[in-house]
């Protein structure tokens, strides 16, 4: 992983610091406090509480990473006994061997985590695995400027790409006109980044956006509606 390493956050949760980038993975407030906040909370626990999903979602996350989101994901259909589908994109994924050292199964605690934890980066790309009766995974290998759309099959979209200054392609208005498409009605966006030409952008190709309060150390995040 070259120059990588591993940070502790404040909330005691790691992350990873890339210094050729000057970015973390996660907010140097809390990793686990920060994805809880927005992309469970503000994102995946939302839909479910405003649309008749009928105890079951599809998620499709733009940045595979640490593979936090995909675990806090896991935990909340095992707490909540729903069936989800987790999609994710990620050009440059993770040595399992070195996600393996970060501490989201401990901290966390909860029955099984790090065996999950560990399935969640060992697992094939490109292939759709059940990790349990109620929790898919399929992990796709590829920058998303090439991965195909497939229309409204999804209801929830992480968009957790590294900041528009760092990857600014990948912020582009026709990036965000696919996430558009690939929702179903009522589906939603949830990102950390609350920036003014960002909002306009998710306006511009068919969003209702919404400012919401932001976890510790960030004032404002973003929740997109497609036609909500």
């Amino acid at each position: 992983m070259g120059d990588v390493r591993v940070i502790t956050t404040e909330d005691g949760s790691h992350s990873l610091y890339v210094p050729h980038l000057h970015e973390t993975y996660h907010s140097s407030f809390g990793a686990v406090t920060e994805s809880e906040h927005i992309f469970i909370g503000a994102g995946l626990d939302f839909c479910l509480h405003s649309r008749p999903v009928h105890k079951r979602a599809d998620i499709f996350e733009l940045g595979f990473g640490t593979g936090l989101n995909a675990l806090l994901t896991y935990r909340y259909a095992l707490d909540h006994q729903i069936s989800l589908t987790y999609s994710s994109v990620e050009s440059d994924p993770l040595p399992p061997e070195f996600a393996l050292k970060l501490n989201y199964p401990q901290h966390l605690s909860f029955d099984g985590g790090g065996d999950v934890f560990r399935a969640l980066h060992e697992s094939l790309w490109d292939r759709e695995v059940m990790l349990s009766g109620f929790f898919s995974l399929k992990k796709i290998r590829q920058r998303i400027e090439v991965v195909s759309v497939r229309p409204e099959t999804a209801d929830v979209v992480y968009f957790d790409a590294f900041a528009p200054g760092v990857q600014p392609d990948i912020w582009s208005r026709d990036i965000l006109a696919g996430m558009f498409e690939r929702l179903r009605e009522g589906g939603i966006l949830v990102t950390y980044c609350a920036q003014g030409q960002f909002r306009r952008d998710l306006k511009a190709v068919g969003f209702r956006v919404e400012k919401l309060p932001g976890p510790p150390g960030k004032k404002e995040i973003v929740r997109a509606v497609k036609n909500g």
